[in-house]
């Protein structure tokens, strides 16, 4: 269907939509690749779309999935619209040639936010400077939470992730249209964002269908079906239900959310409660995507760049005053570390003597990112050297306390640096040259496999972005990453501690904890 100057149309399988110019580029919002996951479709896989007749409106962003808000300390940093609505398995779309003659590389966005949080519709994530340089760039919105990726008795895993592969699917399908090759499609996304492009490689049903991935912190993992399941059975008593998916459905959906919230509040990376997570389910996830990408053979031949920030940790410490209160907290603190690491004091002692000066929070933080997030990638680099490149983000948020923290990277990698969204994180004034040069290395990519420095070998090879121009350091996290191959495994494993997400423990509860852990008494009175 032709387009005209104002108002560009294409087809997709299932029907014409209507989308914007702005800024030079033509803008869809809001196309459906899935039917809404509403009455009997909810907690189930994704169904195809009903066709529409005509052509259907697509110039705002259709319904995001139920979630809750971020808590207020959050939320002075994160920005989490929400549009209202059943049919949030959408998808947006910025091209610069709604041409199917262009055959241009296309790039996927799955958003992060711990798979309870975030949508498309953020204004961080606009692709319009994508568009501007030559990339078909797809946003896509997914199930989020109990109804993403609760695990029950009577529903299949990780609808959530289904989601995104009926998305991806759609974008094989259709992408053509909007001017993009659908044999150059780079997928990429950002923490739980990053954890799901991962599952997704490694699912035997998309061999082929991606070309490359970008892992923004966030490593290939699956979760522990365990933790998950406690997530469900504490919702499931609080709501005084059984857990099962058929008496979820039956719960008002805000009621769901709040609940969800209150149950979630100790799933901080840091903290290592029960959370939502993509769980090996003998289908989609055959068995750790990690293990299928580094042993297995999964996704041969597609190219990777992957990275993370400086201090990741600082965006689950500092709001709310929590990084203060896990220094107080002191050997209580390092000893939950250890147990949510799973290793002995060597490890710990081994921070603290490569980091002297270093407070407790900074090397809890700093073992906990470690043990998460560097650790895997190091082991997905060392097993793909030829086709992977390695990154780190180390610029400082000028907002006090944050550094190099989760997330900074996103509005310097989609060149959004300057909307309201992105302030809140960055501050004022951050460096639209850092800005030009991580977007740009993202396109090069894209296009070519190359982002403009040297794969991942045996000397590790890390590409810097910080201030000044980006440089190429060695092995810059080398020395911590060595204590975790050569400390023993602990003989007596330190038994796990919760920490509320407020930081709060009466003292009661301290002394409790000081207990269970065994600590020497010089460390009791602490």
């Amino acid at each position: 269907m032709p387009a005209d100057s104002t108002n560009p149309v294409v087809d997709t399988p299932y029907g014409a939509v209507r989308g914007r110019y702005e800024n030079d580029v033509a803008v869809f919002r809001g196309i459906p690749y899935a039917a809404p996951p509403v009455g009997p479709l909810r907690f189930r896989p994704p169904v195809p779309p009903e066709p529409w007749d005509g052509v259907r409106d697509a110039g705002a962003f259709g319904p995001t999935a139920p979630k809750p808000p971020y808590s207020e300390a959050f939320a002075q940093f994160l920005s989490d619209p929400v549009v209202a609505g059943d049919g949030c398995l959408n998808l947006n779309v910025w091209t610069p040639a709604p041409d199917p003659g262009a055959r241009l590389p296309v790039m996927v966005w799955l958003h992060g936010g711990a798979l309870t949080r975030g949508s498309s519709a953020v204004p961080v994530y606009d692709g319009r400077h994508f568009a501007r340089d030559g990339i078909v760039l797809v946003s896509v919105n997914y199930r989020l939470g109990v109804e993403g990726y609760g695990l029950f008795p009577d529903a299949p895993a990780n609808p959530g992730l289904r989601d995104q592969m009926a998305a991806l699917e759609w974008v094989r399908a259709s992408i053509g249209a909007f001017g993009g090759d659908a044999d150059r499609i780079t997928l990429f996304g950002q923490s739980a964002g990053a954890i799901s492009a991962g599952a997704l490689l490694a699912a035997p049903q998309t061999r082929g269908m991606v070309r490359r991935a970008i892992l923004q912190s966030g490593p290939p993992e699956a979760a522990e079906r365990d933790k998950v399941r406690r997530m469900v059975r504490r919702m499931a008593a609080r709501l005084r239900i059984p857990a099962t998916a058929a008496a979820f459905a039956e719960v008002d959906r805000e009621v769901l959310l709040r609940t969800q919230a209150e149950v979630g509040r100790l799933s901080s990376p840091v903290l290592g409660g029960p959370a939502f997570g993509v769980v090996v389910d003998g289908d989609v996830v055959p068995c750790d995507p990690l293990d299928a990408l580094t042993e297995g053979g999964a996704a041969a031949g597609v190219e990777l760049m992957v990275g993370w920030t400086s201090e990741e940790y600082r965006l689950w410490l500092v709001p709310g005053g929590l990084l203060e209160r896990v220094d107080r907290l002191g050997a209580v603190a390092l000893a939950g570390a250890m147990a949510r690491c799973h290793c002995g004091h060597e490890v710990p002692r081994g921070y603290r003597t490569l980091h002297p000066g270093a407070g407790t929070a900074e090397i809890v933080g700093q073992m906990v990112t470690d043990h998460l997030l560097r650790l895997p990638l190091h082991r997905l680099a060392d097993a793909r050297p030829d086709t992977t490149h390695v990154y780190e983000f180390a610029w400082p948020s000028n907002r006090p306390g944050l550094g190099a923290c989760h997330a900074l990277e996103l509005g310097f990698v989609f060149g959004t640096g300057e909307v309201p969204e992105s302030v809140k994180l960055a501050g004022e004034g951050a460096p639209p040259e850092l800005s030009e040069a991580m977007h740009r290395a993202w396109v090069r990519f894209a296009e070519h496999g190359d982002p403009g420095w040297q794969h991942w070998d045996t000397t590790h090879p890390v590409r810097i972005f910080g201030a000044g121009e980006p440089r190429t350091d060695l092995g810059p996290r080398d020395r911590e990453l060595a204590l975790w191959a050569a400390a023993p495994a602990p003989e007596d494993p330190v038994p796990s501690v919760s920490v509320p997400a407020d930081g709060t423990m009466r003292g009661a509860e301290l002394r409790a904890v000081v207990r269970r852990l065994r600590l020497p008494g010089a460390v009791r009175r602490h």
